[in-house]
């Protein structure tokens, strides 16, 4: 199987980590469990200025490196591989945090996944083009049996794979989401992702 996996609040925490980064920034306290939106500034209720603060701040090579691995990711993803199936990594993260994204996953036990950067949501300079940075007609011609996401605004990154099956990591501010099809499915941990996967494959 050829695999996608998003990066931010399925490999590691990265809304935890944000939450407590907004407590230190602005003195905000809304615990993951309140999280109810993707979109930060509006889960947080932040201003524009700090919006755009938290961002720089949540992006800093330091911040991105101290984020936790979500329990058993490295584990279930290393039994893929092991077992012959290609993981790459797909994350809407800005392309200038490519190097720490690649030495966290290194740390991690993750050096044999692949690591792209696509503009998901529109923030980056399209003019720019790099080893990592992955093109929309770059992405779309890319084929996927199984993905991991947990963002409800990248569900349309997938209307393409009519066949791919979608394991949506549970997350605060996907578990009002509509999913777009039966080849959606829920699931609380990577322990169930695993179990999921296995039996999608051997169907």
């Amino acid at each position: 199987m050829n695999i996608y996996v998003d990066f931010d609040d399925c490999l590691c925490e990265t809304g935890k980590a944000f939450s407590r980064l907004v407590y230190e920034l602005f003195g905000k306290h809304v615990p993951y469990e309140d999280m109810r939106y993707f979109n930060l500034q509006k889960a947080f209720d932040l201003t524009d200025e700090q919006y755009e603060l938290l961002l720089i701040k949540g992006h800093e090579p330091e911040e991105l490196l101290s984020c936790r691995e979500t329990p058993g990711a490295s584990a279930v993803i290393n039994g893929w591989i092991g077992s012959g199936h290609e993981v790459s990594v797909i994350t809407g993260r800005p392309y200038r945090c490519y190097e720490p994204s690649r030495e966290w996953l290194d740390r991690h036990a993750l050096r044999d996944v692949k690591l792209y950067c696509l503009d998901k949501y529109g923030r980056e300079d399209p003019s720019k083009n790099t080893g990592f940075s992955l093109s929309l007609e770059d992405y779309y011609k890319m084929k996927f049996d199984l993905a991991v996401e947990d963002s409800p605004l990248a569900f349309r990154f997938f209307d393409h794979l009519p066949g791919i099956r979608v394991m949506v990591f549970d997350r605060p501010w996907n578990r009002q989401s509509a999913f777009p099809n039966g080849n959606y499915l829920r699931c609380r941990d990577w322990e169930e992702i695993r179990e999921s996967a296995a039996a999608e494959h051997s169907a």
